[in-house]
């Protein structure tokens, strides 16, 4: 049934659709021919959303009227807005979202009988993993103010969803793909020859591509199993991140590289540098949360998502990666031509065109 006939106005409002997991979610369920509107601040660049012909209303999560008038008329609401890597944030800014905002949009929900609400917090919460592979029962670990008020909002959440609110929580890890620029600093480093391995390199890294998280999002917003359940979306399977560099140096046609330095003067330097650079609101060049990429284990379970709502992430690292440095290439963001691929590394390129295709499948519910 579609949101016209059912009375609804749209079948879907996206919050945070500026950002890069946001977008690949807004543009596939538009694509899927769903009726999608997104909240985009008035300073934030909508060229990309214009394209994909969804409804764009000015506005922001941390205003209450904003998010009142943004979900009037919608059928299911996907919140994925945060102020992600914004050091300037700070406790206050990160809870203006992922606490207050989560309380605006939970109370306009109930005002205009919402069907289902996806709110994304992050497998961040679990921090460093205490539990290996870490599954949604494994101890919370916040490290940093983003993950500390991630937790507070996703708490509010479920404890709506307990009391029978209709709602989904979604714990995503690392993301990546096309489109991300979050990634592309460590791609340049090892293309220059500059990178240089902090520690022994021998930590878990588990990310997901974008189709991948794409098709936890709408699995979580379209499967009758998921209300009321909570859901880590990783990739197929977590990487060492040594493994993960040489992946990419190999995407960039460079050797694997080979140098490292020491983990704890890098990790004081970096909280020298927030110490320093957070009063005087400048984005720090070494921030604490970067060291934590080096440092923390992070490797995830996805059994729950795959038993219920039948989540099976396509994209391993290796075919996610070389598709990222193409388009890194192809934008210009990477120096000279990209690689002369091989065949069988043409064949991974060509499964990842076609996983991005079916996230764009009208139906993704598995039969």
């Amino acid at each position: 049934m579609s949101a016209e006939s059912s009375g609804y106005e749209i079948d879907a409002l996206v919050f945070g659709a500026t950002g890069f997991a946001g977008g690949a979610l807004a543009e596939a369920l538009a694509k899927s021919g769903k009726r999608v509107r997104i909240l985009a601040r008035p300073t934030s660049d909508t060229k990309a959303a214009e394209s994909w012909g969804v409804e764009i209303v000015r506005g922001d999560l941390k205003s209450a009227e904003d998010v009142d008038a943004a979900i009037r008329g919608a059928k299911v609401v996907y919140n994925l807005a945060s102020p992600f890597r914004d050091a300037n944030a700070g406790l206050k800014g990160n809870r203006d979202v992922h606490v207050n905002g989560t309380n605006y949009m939970l109370d306009a929900s109930r005002k205009y009988d919402v069907e289902r609400v996806v709110h994304c917090t992050t497998a961040g919460v679990h921090g460093h993993n205490l539990e290996i592979p870490c599954n949604e029962d494994s101890p919370f670990n916040p490290g940093d103010e983003y993950q500390v008020t991630k937790l507070e909002g996703e708490e509010i959440f479920r404890d709506a969803m307990k009391k029978g609110f209709p709602g989904v929580v979604v714990r995503p890890a690392s993301m990546y793909g096309i489109g991300d620029l979050r990634m592309l600093k460590m791609y340049k480093l090892i293309q220059t020859g500059k990178w240089r391995m902090v520690g022994s390199g021998k930590v878990w890294n588990h990310p997901v591509y974008a189709d991948d998280l794409t098709q936890g999002f709408r699995l979580c917003g379209e499967h009758p199993n998921a209300v009321g359940g909570t859901y880590i979306i990783g990739g197929p399977d977590p990487i060492y991140l040594n493994d993960y560099a040489d992946i990419v140096a190999d995407a960039v046609g460079v050797p694997r590289p080979t140098k490292r330095v020491p983990l704890w003067p890098v990790l004081a330097a970096s909280h020298l540098c927030l110490g320093i650079c957070k009063p005087l609101g400048i984005d720090p060049p070494l921030h604490p949360r970067r060291v934590h990429f080096f440092t923390h284990d992070r490797n995830f379970d996805n059994g729950r998502a795959a038993r219920d709502i039948g989540y099976n992430p396509q994209v391993t690292v290796a075919q996610g990666v070389f598709a990222t440095a193409d388009w890194y290439f192809e934008q210009g963001h990477l120096a000279g031509e990209k690689p002369e691929r091989t065949p069988e590394q043409l064949a991974m390129l060509e499964h990842v065109k076609k996983s991005h295709e079916a996230m764009m499948a009208p139906d993704i519910v598995p039969a």
